[in-house]
């Protein structure tokens, strides 16, 4: 069996990777997201049971409370 395991492989990684967490996007830049993979997009039918909450809840999708923290 083999499998890809992702993420950082040094601390250095780590803190690059982590320096972007406080990144939030504006809604135009969300909107354009959209328009180039519209929202309930199947990229990968691994799982197609699987229905993340942000689609089926569309007012999960940009919480405001996040966006503003």
């Amino acid at each position: 069996m083999t499998s890809a395991i992702i993420g950082p492989r040094t601390p250095e990684q780590l803190d690059d990777l982590l320096a972007g967490a406080d990144t939030v996007l504006d809604d135009d830049v969300l909107d354009r997201i959209d328009e180039i993979v519209p929202p309930g997009t199947d990229v990968g039918p691994i799982d197609v049971a699987y229905v993340p909450p942000a689609l089926a809840h569309p007012e999960l999708r940009r919480r405001k409370d996040v966006a503003t923290k």
